[in-house]
Parts: C-alpha cells; sequence; structure tokens
C-alpha cells in the first residue's frame, strides 16, 4: 500500500472513531413510508425517541426502533464505563436512501400485465453525545 492510501485510511479511521452508527439494508419498506417514520425522531434524544418508537403505529417504527438500538449497542462497545443517561445521546443524522426494487407482474384484464414493483431501502442512522468530556475522560 502506498503511502497517500494509507494516509487517506488513516485520516478516514479517525474520522469513523466518533462515529457511532447502524446501518439496516434492504428492509422491505418503501423509501416514503420509512421517511414519515424517521423525520418523528430526527434531532431527538436517544430515550424520547424510542418511546416515539415504541407507541408508533407504523410497521416501519419497529425495524427503526431496532437499528436505533443497535446504534446505541455500538456506542456503548466504544465507550465503556459510561452510562447512556449522562452522555446525553440524540440522533445527529438519519438518512433513508431506496434500495433495490423486486419488479413483478400481476395481471390485468385483456389479456395485459401491470408492472408492481415491490421496493425496499437503506436505512443510515448517526448518534452523537451532547457531552463529549464524559467521553474523553474514559478513552
Amino acid at each position: 500500500m502506498g503511502a497517500r492510501k494509507r494516509n487517506t485510511a488513516e485520516r478516514r479511521k479517525e474520522a469513523t472513531r466518533d462515529n457511532y452508527q447502524a446501518i439496516l439494508r434492504n428492509c422491505p419498506t418503501s423509501p416514503r413510508k420509512m421517511r414519515l417514520v424517521t423525520r418523528l425522531i430526527s434531532g431527538l434524544e436517544v430515550n424520547k425517541a424510542l418511546d416515539v418508537l415504541k407507541f408508533s403505529p407504523q410497521e416501519a417504527s419497529r425495524r427503526l426502533e431496532k437499528v436505533l438500538l443497535s446504534a446505541i449497542a455500538n456506542w456503548q462497545s466504544k465507550n465503556e464505563g459510561v452510562r447512556v443517561e449522562e452522555s446525553k445521546l440524540f440522533v445527529k443524522k438519519i438518512s433513508v436512501d431506496g434500495g433495490r426494487s423486486l419488479k413483478r407482474l400481476q395481471t390485468a384484464p385483456q389479456g395485459r400485465a401491470y408492472r408492481i414493483r415491490k421496493r425496499s431501502n437503506h436505512v443510515t442512522l448517526v448518534l452523537e453525545s451532547m457531552n463529549k468530556e464524559v467521553e474523553k475522560t474514559t478513552k
């Protein structure tokens, strides 16, 4: 590996060291429906976001709740000995991108066929702490 490539890899590694995220790929929900739920929790504190997702009737909220719990677990693995309540974690960024679409045909009148697109999405959730001093003392 060349020096330039090594330096770039080290910079990328440094940038992701303080990045606590979870990614859900190929979730079988349309991106439009998932974005409705993600707007509910964007910018909220983690405990409030979990409460909102738990009592939300949409199916996408169950999947998003698991992603949020995974991001919290990723944060805990990097910051051992620090409680979530003390660090004041919040949802910094959440993005929903379109995944692959399964293309199907449905029979229609007079020998025709209608195309059905079963959409999926990719969700990326990034957490950040308001109290960065608490985390730096434990490292």
